[in-house]
Order: structure tokens, then sequence, then C-alpha cells
């Protein structure tokens, strides 16, 4: 029996040993099989995370390049920006982190909690903004408790600065964050969310040229995330620098007599199409845009009735009202409908049809020529010009000098502006044209539209007797340490050949708008110098006070022109400037032409003026203004008195 029992007992202490090893023995081959797993198939997965808890790698922003006037003057530059950053495999425990930033930044610790819900990045070891620019002081602070803030950085970058605040802000443009549209075309694929481009202007136009290409450098960190040392970088290459054709001084000239009206000036130089100076009004700070406009700010700048945010120079439209009659005056000479020795008598009105079309002097010009018509802006003369014309006449020779078109100057959303013709109501109304509708042509009014560009780059082809050339805004474009990799150069855009008499009378009478008594711009004129010009005073459609409508709206009043080139003789700048609701061209933009003339060309270029100040006689006008124009005290041959 004892030996039973003592066999029994052995056989059942062999099998649980037999299971006891059988347990061990497929426990080995469990972590046998894991451990060639974790080593042979995710090896090198998991050799690249146990990496990543100490090396990083992290982008370096390029700096952007800088922008400069046509003299090597800096107008854009960028500044240090310091972004607060909060990795969340480090920040443990991430509650008290956050309570401890809130103390510091001053905001609650909700918000800093949205941002992070917000965050499109969500990786556990991808920086998260908490907040941009944070300043000096704040940096300091953050410093200061770093060790008591796991997985918090501050990454130092750069931000554009536009140094001068709210002047040449049209031109220049502002940078705004890439949207995922943007994102997707090729001309950003070297672009991430959150970066910014060029949104307008030369910011935009020359994205590509001033956006740099990011480095990076790879950085051992230690347990809280804080970088230890630097193990391998790879520089950022800075954007290329923009050089404008910008004269600044005549840039801020500009802008200071256009300051509190509505309004642009255009300068332009006419021997090769130069830009000098491009002024817009009212304007804007674009540093607003750098780190994000606030709604407030924005809401204020598209609710503005005098449209801030709009370059009026390159995109506003307006009727170029007697200005144009530079165009009919040409027109009419060149197809023989008038001369030398046309006159027209003007008694305040022409009757065409059953109306009758005024003239803007109530008691009449008179017996007026070509050259009195110009210099005194005759409505009847150049109603019954371009009665002879016709439309279709009239708009040859003003696309001819380049209305009606865009400019191609390079800038963002040109404006076009409009030279009607006879198939273009057809197709745009479905009615034919009117002859009454010529007689608003020729002087500026009905369907006509144009820029303030468009006017220097005509007030430029007039000047320089028909020759236009393409406004261009960018002199040269080099990198960081001056190598040139782009220069511009002067580009016929076209122009018309005019016969020397055309030029003559209508120099003639542009310089007399100026330099006559009777002419509009009489009193703009520079004692010192002889420059020609032509004022106009577009009709601003409204409602009369007392309509049944609108009782309490008043017509506004008129916008207000000046083109002009100077000097007479070989002009170096040619000028358009439109003031809106200025009423007269004569008292609200030419003072502001005068102005820019004056300091574009300075005393070292302004000659003592050699015109004759008489009109009750003989029309007079230098000698040297033209070829085959007749001396002070001489008549121009078959010219009325």
């Amino acid at each position: 029996m004892r030996t039973y029992l003592q066999s029994v007992d052995s056989e059942w202490y062999n099998q649980r040993l037999v299971r006891v090893f059988v347990v061990v023995l497929v426990a080995f081959a469990v972590l046998t099989a894991r451990l060639l797993h974790l080593q042979i198939i995710e090896g090198d997965a998991l050799r690249r995370l146990s990496e990543i808890n100490s090396i990083r790698l992290q982008d370096m922003d390029a700096p952007r390049g800088l922008i400069y006037d046509r003299g090597d003057h800096m107008l854009v530059d960028n500044r240090p920006s310091f972004n607060l950053y909060i990795i969340l495999k480090d920040a443990r425990p991430l509650d008290p982190t956050l309570h401890k930033l809130s103390l510091l930044l001053k905001e609650p610790v909700d918000e800093l909690k949205g941002r992070i819900l917000n965050s499109k990045k969500r990786g556990t070891y991808t920086p998260i903004l908490l907040k941009e620019d944070i300043g000096r002081d704040m940096l300091a602070a953050i410093e200061v408790h770093k060790f008591e803030l796991p997985g918090v950085q501050v990454h130092v970058t750069t931000k554009r600065h536009y140094i001068y605040t709210q002047h040449a802000a049209h031109l220049l443009g502002y940078m705004g964050e890439i949207n995922p549209e943007e994102l997707q075309c090729k001309p950003f694929e070297d672009c991430k969310s959150g970066d910014s481009i060029g949104k307008f202007g030369i910011e935009k136009a020359y994205e590509s040229f001033l956006r740099g290409k990011r480095g990076g450098r790879q950085v051992e960190v230690n347990a809280i995330g804080q970088v230890e040392r630097i193990l391998k970088t790879v520089d950022a290459q800075p954007g290329h620098d923009v050089v404008l054709t910008i004269d600044w001084t005549l840039q801020q000239k500009a802008e200071e007599m256009l300051a509190g009206r509505a309004g642009a000036a255009v300068a332009i130089d006419p021997d090769s199409g130069k830009v000098l100076a491009m002024a817009s009004s009212p304007s804007f700070d674009p540093n607003q845009f750098v780190t994000g406009i606030k709604r407030e700010q924005w809401n204020d700048l598209i609710s503005n009735p005098f449209r801030p945010l709009e370059n009026k120079a390159l995109q506003a439209e307006y009727p170029p009202a007697s200005t144009y009659k530079i165009v009919t005056a040409i027109a009419g000479l060149e197809e023989k409908v008038i001369d030398a020795r046309t006159t027209f008598y003007c008694p305040g009105h022409y009757k065409y049809a059953n109306r009758h079309y005024r003239c803007w002097k109530r008691g009449g010009h008179g017996e007026v020529d070509v050259v009195r018509a110009l210099a005194e802006s005759c409505d009847v003369f150049f109603y019954q010009t371009g009665e002879a014309l016709g439309v279709d006449r009239l708009a040859k020779y003003a696309k001819a000098f380049g209305l009606g078109g865009a400019t191609e100057v390079n800038l963002d959303r040109e404006g076009k502006g409009l030279i009607p013709t006879a198939e273009w109501k057809k197709r745009r109304f479905g009615v034919p044209w009117q002859g009454g509708e010529t007689l608003s042509i020729a002087i500026g009014q009905g369907f006509n539209l144009t820029t303030p560009i468009q006017m220097a780059v005509l007030a430029g082809a007039v000047g320089k007797s028909g020759l236009r050339y393409k406004p261009y805004i960018v002199e040269k474009i080099k990198t960081a340490d001056g190598q040139v990799v782009f220069q511009s150069s002067p580009e016929i855009a076209g122009g018309i050949q005019l016969h020397p008499t055309t030029l003559n009378l209508v120099h003639q009478g542009l310089w007399q708008v100026v330099n006559h008594p009777k002419g509009t711009a009489w009193q703009s004129r520079i004692k010192e110098l002889d420059y020609s010009g032509k004022t106009g005073t577009a009709q601003v459609v409204g409602r009369r006070e007392g309509d049944e409508k609108d009782p309490e709206r008043v017509i506004p009043k008129d916008h207000a022109w000046f083109m002009a080139y100077a000097p007479s003789i070989n002009p170096k700048i040619a000028v358009a400037v439109i003031i809106e609701h200025g009423e007269h061209g004569s008292s609200a933009a030419a003072p502001v032409a005068s102005a820019m003339i004056k300091t574009y060309l300075g005393a070292d270029q302004i000659a003592p003026a050699t015109a004759g100040q008489s009109m009750g006689g003989a029309l007079e006008i230098p000698a040297a203004v033209r070829p085959g124009l007749p001396g002070p005290g001489e008549k121009l041959s078959g010219m009325r008195q």
C-alpha cells in the first residue's frame, strides 16, 4: 500500500513538473518570438522612435528678401520674432505646465488648451504653436522658468517689417498665411501649412524671388525636450532682394499731397517707362497683416467707404473727363477733321438733335481753335470734333495710346478701363450706338473708363511725340551678397506716329494749359519751369437732393483729374493725379502734380521759364518747345487770335 502511494505521488509530481516545463517553454517561446519580431521585423521603426526621444529635426526658416527704392534706400526688411511652442510628449505633466504658462502669458488655461485641441498638427513630437511674437520681455520670463516648463520651446524666426508703416502700402503689398488652395499650387510646393506668403503688391508679384529656401538642423534633446547640442545644420538660403524704380522722396511727396483725401498719383519716366511714384489714398499699415490682422481692424478696413485696401492708382477706373480731349484733338488732326485753321463758335452749349450739350463755361468761349480749346478746355469744340470723327475713330487713337487695356506693369489686379466702340455697345447692350453718345465720349465722359497709371502713360507718350513705353516697377533683383540675377530694361509698348503739325498744335495747347493766364491750370504753374498738362473734371452720377426715392441723397462732387509732363522740352517725368470728389482738376489735382514735379526735378533741373504771357494777341510759346512752332510774338499761320 505504501509503495503504491509513493508511486501515485511520483506520477502526479512528474505530471506537474511536465506542465510547468511546458508553460515555461511556451513563455520562452513567446518571449523569443516577440524579441525576434521587435528586433528583426520592427527593428528599424523602433530604432527611429528611440532616436526621436533624443535626436530631432528642426526647420530653419529662410530670411525673406529685402525691398529697396531706386537709390538702395531700404523700404522693407525683417525683424526677429519669438514664437512659443509646446511638444506634448515632453510636456509631462501637461496641466501644471499649462497652468504655469497661463500665469506668465496672462491668458486663461482654457484658451491654451483650445489652441492645442484646434491645432492641425497633433503629433506628440510635433511642436504646436501657442503664441506668436511674444516679445523680448515674455521671452526673458520663459527662459527664467524654462525648467518648470517641460516641453515648452521658443523658436526664433523672422517677420516682415514695413519700415514706413502706411507709406507705399499698396505698392509694396503685405503678407498673409498660405491657404490650403495655395498649398496645392506648384509655385508653393516648397511651402508648408502656417507659412506666410505675399498676398498683394510687390510681395505677391515677386514672391518666387523674395521667398528663400528653408534649411534645418539635427539636434539632441534631453528628457524634457530642451536642446542639448546641435548635431548637423543645413543653412537656409535667403530670398533675393528687390530694387524698385521708385524715387522714395517723390513717393513721400505724393502721399503727403494726397493726405486726407481719396485719390491716387502716378509718376513715370517717359524715356523708359520706369514708375517713379505710385500713391493711393487712403492707405493702411501692412504690418497689421504680418501676425494676423484682428477682426476689428479688418472690419474697419473693408467698411471704409474710401476703400483703403484698393490700389486706386492701378485698380480704380474713372471717366477720364477733359484729359481725354488730348486724344480727341490728336484724332481730329490726324484724320483731317480739323486743322490749325479750324474754329468753332462756343456760346456755352452745343445743340445736337433735340438736346443742348453744355460747355463747362456757361457764357461760352467764343470763337476757338484747337490750341485754345485745349488750353481753356472748351467742351463745344470737342463735341463737334467728336461728332465728325465718330466713336470708332476716337477709339482707334485712344487704344493706340494704351487706353482700354492693362499696362502690364506686373502688379496684381490691374484694371483695364474701357474704351467703347459701336460694336462693343451692340454686343454689350444689344442696341446700336447713338450719335449723342459720341459727344460725351469726345470729352471723356459716357462709357469711357481709365486708370491713373494709364493716364500717366498717356501723358508720357504725348510728351514723347507718340512713343509709349511699358511701365515697370522693378529695377533689378539681386542676391543677398549683391549678385544681380535680373535687370529690367525699357520696352516699347506701342504708340502712334503723329504728323509734326499735330504734335506742334497739341503741345502748344497743353503748354498753354499751365503757362498761359487763361489756361485751366495757370494757378499751378512753376515760374522757374515750363511744363505742360491737362485738367479734367469727371462727372459723378448721383441723385439730386429731394429725390423721392432717396430724399436725403445729394449729388457728390465730381472727381478732379490732372495729367502733365515736365519739362515741356524733352520731358523727364509724366504725372497723372486723380482726387475723388475733388470737384475741379485745376484746384484739387493740379497742385499735387506741380509739387511732385518740383520735388523730382529739383532746383538743379528747373530753368527759368521763357514763355510769353499775353493771350490777348498772338498765342505764344517758347520757340524751342517743338520744331516748327513760332517764337514769342509770332503768329501761328491760320490761327484766329
